[in-house]
């Protein structure tokens, strides 16, 4: 499965997905994912075309995002941290959602805001208390990229993340959601601030892996379908200034290109 979700006269559509010259299309429109209660009706006849065409949305829509933290030990260093013992859990606001080509917002009481290139897991089907051996890959629907950025003076003052990390716009989500991807086989995730690249990690390098990951969150919490999980993010996090664009590239998801701006501006 392979979508994106974009906007119409008509309200949100989602839509099909396919590579044609190098460049990701809009094949078809499909029937919405069942947890999206914005789609009031379906879009029928709408024309193929590049989603360079469309007005993207974030394509999914999550009842919460579960994030991990220091899941690559060079970016743990890189902080003056020690790799976790398991994997460290955070909690975005769903509020914090921003699609592709969306503005992030630098609040005016955070002094340095960094961006975080992640891939995501979007759940497909409800899970609570996994099994040791139980195969985690019909619980997931697909990746995505995440842009998990982060207020990080706040992060160090507060004490706990969730200001640090949950102000609007902090969540940039997209373009795709596929399951054609193989984090375990390794994937790039490349991060480029106006167009110099900054992080260039691979998922093989996760101290925890996507089943562990999973197998550890819902012990806790019941995961639904259309829930994100940024799985951390490699070396390389710095600091956004007003006028500059974060691209967040990830081998076979495209590429998850923001704006940013001072909030007021």
């Amino acid at each position: 499965m392979q979508y994106c979700r974009f906007q119409t006269e008509d309200g949100p559509q989602y839509g099909e997905v396919a590579m044609r010259d190098a460049e990701w299309w809009m094949e078809r429109v499909i029937a919405p994912l069942p947890e999206d209660r914005t789609v009031s009706r379906l879009v029928k006849n709408f024309p193929a075309q590049p989603l360079s065409a469309l007005t993207l949305l974030a394509p999914a829509t999550p009842s919460k995002i579960v994030c991990i933290g220091r899941n690559y030990r060079d970016h743990a260093a890189e902080l003056g941290n020690e790799a976790p013992k398991e994997p460290l859990l955070f909690l975005k606001a769903p509020s914090s959602l921003l699609p592709p080509g969306g503005i992030i917002r630098l609040p005016a009481i955070s002094q340095r805001v960094d961006y975080e290139g992640e891939l995501g897991i979007v759940i497909g089907h409800t899970c609570h208390k996994l099994k040791a051996d139980e195969d985690v890959r019909p619980y997931i629907r697909g990746y995505v990229i995440v842009n998990d950025v982060t207020a990080r003076d706040l992060q160090k003052t507060d004490g706990q993340w969730s200001r640090a990390k949950g102000f609007d716009t902090f969540c940039p989500v997209g373009p795709i959601v596929s399951d054609a991807v193989n984090p375990e086989a390794g994937v790039t995730v490349t991060t480029r601030l106006n167009g110099a690249v900054k992080q260039h990690g691979t998922t093989k390098d996760f101290i925890f892996n996507i089943a562990t990951l999973l197998r550890y969150i819902s012990a806790a919490m019941t995961l639904y379908p259309g829930d994100l999980i940024p799985t951390g993010t490699p070396a390389g996090v710095g600091p956004m200034q007003p006028g500059d664009v974060v691209e967040v590239e990830i081998d076979g998801l495209g590429v998850l290109r923001n704006p940013v701006l001072r909030e007021d501006d």
